[in-house]
């Protein structure tokens, strides 16, 4: 297993967050929240196919309401091999910050 890209970890994590209302909007709103600055459809559908053929998730396509008048929404979920991937990378992250402070970077110190 490779080790994700910042994306593709910030992606699986979104869609693990949001479980079933893990769909493109709801994606790149809380993408865009947590990183600070807009993330935009083409990036994120791009990453979300790069997912999609790693395996690391899955997409199914939903009802198309009337109302929608238009495509039904895809809905991804983070496949086991996915968890793993997230797992391994939070690993990695834990060994690599053992022993910084949290103040560390703090320029008052």
């Amino acid at each position: 297993m490779k080790d994700l890209t910042k994306i593709e970890e910030i992606l699986l994590l979104a869609i693990w967050k949001l479980r079933d209302e893990a769909y493109g909007v709801k994606i790149r709103k809380h993408v865009s929240e947590g990183i600070g600055r807009d993330f935009t459809y083409g990036n994120l559908y791009s990453a979300l196919h790069q997912l999609t053929v790693k395996k690391y998730v899955s997409k199914k396509t939903g009802d198309s309401p009337p109302e929608r008048r238009g495509r039904p929404k895809i809905h991804y979920a983070v496949t086991p091999v996915g968890l793993r991937a997230l797992k391994a990378a939070r690993e990695m992250h834990d060994k690599l910050w053992s022993g910084i402070p949290p103040y560390a970077f703090d320029r008052r110190k």
